[in-house]
Parts: C-alpha cells; structure tokens; sequence
C-alpha cells in the first residue's frame, strides 16, 4: 500500500470543452489534514468531481488510493467511490427515511448483506460523530449540523481510504462549523486522510494544516503565516 494516497502530474481538467484547471502537480500523504480554497469559480469543485470521478481526468496523470484515474473506465467509478468517502455542503441525505435507514442504503448497495454486520457497522460509524442515539430520526428532524455529522458518518461506513469534504460547512453558521470541524479532526487524528475544499477561512486560522489554493487555472501549495502568540 503506497505512502501517497494522490498524486497528480501536468493534470488538466475540463468541464466539457472548457479547461478550468492546467498544469496540476500535487501530492496528498497517508494521514494528512489538507484544504483546498480559492474563490468561487476557480475550480475547487470541478477538482473534486475529478477525484471522484464525475468528471474525467482529459490529460496529464493522476493516481487516487491506487487506482489510475485516466485509464478510469465508467464501469469502476463505483469501485473508487467504495475507497473514497465524499462529504457534500448540502448533505444529501434521503428525507423519506430515517438516519439508519439512509446508512443502510448505502451498505446495501456496496454489497452488505449481513444484517448483524450491517447494524454494527451503523452504531460503529454514529458513534464516530457522536450520533448514535439520532439513528430512528429523519434528517429533517436535525439541525444541520447534525445532518452533516450523519453525512461524514455515511462517508465513512466503506473504511474509506480518503475523505473528499467539499465544503461541509458550507451550509453552517459559525458555532457548527467549528463542532463538524472537530468531528473532521478527530477523524484525522485517529488516521483517516482528509482533503477538505473550503472559503471558510476561519476554520484555516483555527486549524492550520496543509493547505492547496485553486487560482488562475492553477492549483498551488500556500504556507500559512503563523498566528503571533500574544
């Protein structure tokens, strides 16, 4: 299992015709903490569907949790989704059931069959954001920060190999932000990989990490100035 859990090189990537991004070099470390920002319309989401294979890799080269992401037929999108977890700002959850009811949709459709290993893997993945007791409520019946918490949870029922937040807290006000966001820490310290597109920069000063800037067609490291101790 390699070290380097994405890589890309000399990537460009397109929405149709229209190039967005070009000349993309970067690498993401096993158990790093890394942001994307940039304006809107600079192409942090476009970067992100590429990720997860919404949009295709149209030329450079690009590995993520070992799969070639420009050899990526159709017909595998579904085997990376399965490494990856994906958190999206408007949560996406199905108001037609309950909490453990969205869960267990998606392990059913990844293969689960096990009942008994199905409700375990539900509490296991609650407990996680510390939502274990709101398993028989409807998303509508959540604020949203608890939404989004069963959003991060749903994105880790697979064991994913990397977690792609695309502005989680979005949706927030601050004081939420900052709860989802320390689910997000936990997580990372406990091992899982993290690349989190945001314009909350708060959250940056808060909790500084390694960060990417989408900007004039490019994607580029950006070190933050260390707050001054007072």
């Amino acid at each position: 299992m390699s070290d380097v859990i994405l890589e890309l090189n000399q990537a460009s990537i397109f929405q149709r015709e229209t190039l967005i991004l070009s000349d993309v070099n970067i690498k993401i470390k096993r158990g790093e903490f890394v942001y994307l920002i940039g304006k809107t319309g600079t192409g942090k989401s476009s970067f992100m569907k590429t990720l997860y294979g919404d949009l295709p890799l149209q030329s450079g080269s690009g590995q993520i949790v070992d799969i070639d992401l420009q050899t990526l037929k159709e017909k595998h999108i579904p085997q990376l989704r399965r490494k990856l977890g994906v958190v999206f700002q408007d949560f996406k959850l199905l108001n037609d059931r309950t909490v453990k009811e969205n869960l267990k949709f998606v392990l059913k459709a990844t293969g689960w069959k096990d009942k008994t290993q199905i409700d375990q893997k539900i509490d296991q993945v609650l407990n996680k954001v510390d939502m274990k007791t709101k398993n028989f409520k409807y998303p509508y019946q959540l604020s949203g920060g608890e939404q989004q918490r069963i959003a991060i949870a749903r994105a880790l029922l697979n064991d994913p190999e990397l977690i792609l937040a695309d502005e989680p807290t979005g949706n927030l006000d601050p004081q939420t932000s900052v709860e989802v966001m320390e689910v997000l820490q936990d997580l990372n310290k406990n091992g899982n990989t993290i690349l989190m597109a945001t314009h909350d920069y708060a959250l940056l000063l808060k909790y500084p990490s390694k960060t990417l800037k989408c900007d004039g067609q490019r994607v580029f490291e950006v070190v933050q100035k260390k707050q001054q101790q007072f």
